[in-house]
């Protein structure tokens, strides 16, 4: 599996950029919000998901990883297919989507184009306790730019401590100490407060 793609981006629309690596350009769909995220040209990081069907290999690509989450879990929904999964994280984004679904707004999937009533009320059901609930919040705490807490965060779950309650844990040290700690000094802190 292709899990990002790192490289020059030649070509960019709405719908799909071209992205060179080494000499070889892949073709990503994306959604609008990728689209506005990225660059006119100049190097490019996409995070990816392959899409394998009998007539095509489709490579989808999201500026960070929320956006691939989200869509990884609104095509394990039935009836919801790459496509209408894009159009969705093209209406909104990852944050928006999952507190849609979290406060069952189903009027913010059924103004989604393909998207009726029957398959909002579904993905509300099937993905309401999936979904993460980081995603919710505006600026995301543990975002792909920030490897100490996502450092942090990854030891003390090998370490055992529950994966929520760390990141509310690690929160708290954050705002009590500011953000400018270690990882070993946030693990330090995290581990005393449990």
């Amino acid at each position: 599996m292709i899990t990002h793609i790192d490289g020059i981006l030649e070509e960019k629309n709405p719908a799909f950029v071209v992205v060179d690596v080494n000499g070889i350009g892949y073709m990503l769909n994306i959604s609008l919000n990728t689209f506005s995220a990225l660059p006119e040209k100049g190097r490019v990081r996409l995070f990816t998901h392959l899409s394998i069907r009998e007539d095509a290999h489709v490579l989808f690509g999201f500026h960070n990883k929320e956006e691939r989450e989200m869509f990884r879990h609104l095509i394990s929904v039935s009836g919801v297919g790459p496509s209408t999964a894009r159009i969705v994280l093209s209406g909104m984004n990852a944050q928006e989507c999952a507190s849609a679904i979290v406060n069952e707004d189903v009027g913010a999937f059924k103004g989604v184009k393909g998207i009726g009533a029957k398959t909002a009320e579904r993905i509300i059901v099937d993905l309401k306790n999936k979904v993460d609930a980081d995603l919710i919040v505006g600026e995301k705490l543990f975002s792909s730019n920030n490897t100490i807490k996502i450092e942090a965060l990854s030891a003390l779950v090998v370490l055992g401590v529950d994966k929520k309650k760390a990141e509310n844990i690690i929160s708290k040290a954050i705002a009590d100490n500011g953000d400018d700690l270690s990882v070993e000094d946030l693990v330090k802190l995290t581990l005393k407060s449990l």
